[in-house]
């Protein structure tokens, strides 16, 4: 059968695409748009993300840590950070959308100046001991595995105690909202007026005051909507971990998996962005689950694998200590752990949940 479209109809076709792309051209001269043609792009029917999961093998990373150490001082550079980019996002000093991940490194005997900024930041200590991080008159020592927190527009400064090259340096991963303020023109900074903000605090003041399931009985939320405590250490965590693969069920699709919360709310520690620590037992193997909050894990201890899937497309990473990786937006993933092992985790998952966006399925 002939399905060739009779001559007039050809012409109407051709007509009304000349038509629509005369109208296109004259409204783009008033910054118009038709919302019809990018409709599909801006309301998909599932969560679109560009981003892309990867890992980072701590031991094809750490060389060039070092290395920078040599090249920039701490002072010069202010904070000597190597971005961890998603592939998909090269030059735009993300590691997802909302979420900006790096690895900083201070060297024995140094000083990471003093600011602050309207950004909230975390730390979790990757490698090394002898370095501090202080916060708002305030000191504490960085241990492998600590979670640390800077809260929004906060002083706060970092320092190795160590003066001697036998001194190990000390590595940590930083986790900030910066590209969310970003988003909302809203980042800003001030630099200190000198290297390091005076010690007005006993050490681990914090912890005690806010830490021990108690509160002061006239509590002022000392940094606003973020944790009054900014220092978890990870002894009292991988005990709790411990006693709960120990002692309690165990999740099928997250093993042993913890938050950690404001004492003072119940909430995330800080209002941008949620931190977790879980525990896959010997022989885990998850069931899948997909979220809508990308997350960013941090290996703490032991190794593992983690499959990712997409749109039939399909991501299969090994992981042991130091390593890192992240998991984008609505991507389906399985962990699993022959030997056991520890992992660290942030997301953006406060601000799902305050806006009522956040989605999570868990698979069988």
């Amino acid at each position: 059968m002939d399905m060739t479209p009779p001559p007039q109809a050809s012409h109407t076709a051709a007509t009304d695409s000349s038509a629509r792309k005369a109208f296109y051209d004259a409204i783009a001269a008033h910054s118009l748009t038709p919302l019809w043609e990018v409709l599909h792009a801006l309301v998909p029917q599932w969560p679109n993300t560009p981003c892309l999961p990867a890992l980072w093998k701590y031991a094809d990373v750490h060389p060039y840590l070092m290395q920078s150490g040599q090249l920039i001082t701490a002072e010069e550079a202010v904070r000597r950070v190597l971005i961890l980019e998603n592939p998909a996002l090269r030059g735009q000093s993300c590691i997802t959308q909302s979420l900006y991940a790096g690895l900083q490194v201070i060297m024995p005997g140094e000083i990471a100046p003093s600011h602050r900024h309207t950004q909230s930041a975390l730390r979790f200590v990757v490698e090394g001991h002898g370095a501090y991080t202080a916060v708002d008159g305030e000191r504490t020592q960085m241990k492998p595995g600590d979670f640390i927190i800077t809260p929004s527009w906060t002083w706060h400064d970092h320092g190795h105690h160590g003066q001697v090259e036998s001194d190990a340096p000390v590595v940590w991963l930083d986790g900030l909202d910066i590209p969310m303020l970003k988003f909302f023109d809203a980042g800003f900074a001030e630099n200190g007026s000198e290297k390091s903000q005076a010690v007005t605090k006993p050490q681990d003041i914090s912890r005690h005051r806010y830490g021990a399931n108690m509160l002061p009985m006239r509590y002022d939320a000392p940094f606003g909507q973020t944790s009054p405590i900014f220092s978890y250490p990870y002894e009292r965590t991988r005990e709790t971990l411990h006693e709960l693969e120990t002692h309690a069920d165990i999740d099928a699709w997250d093993g042993v998996k913890l938050r950690y919360v404001n004492p003072a709310t119940g909430g995330s520690p800080m209002p941008t962005m949620a931190t977790f620590m879980q525990r896959l037992p010997a022989g885990f193997s998850g069931k899948p689950w997909r979220q809508t909050d990308g997350a960013v894990f941090s290996v703490v201890e032991g190794s593992g694998s983690v499959r990712i899937e997409r749109n039939g497309k399909t991501w299969a990473f090994e992981f042991g200590p130091r390593d890192h990786f992240v998991i984008p937006s609505w991507h389906t993933a399985q962990l699993h752990s022959q030997p056991g092992c520890v992992l660290f985790s942030f997301s953006d998952r406060p601000v799902h949940q305050a806006l009522g966006i956040h989605r999570e399925e868990r698979l069988s």
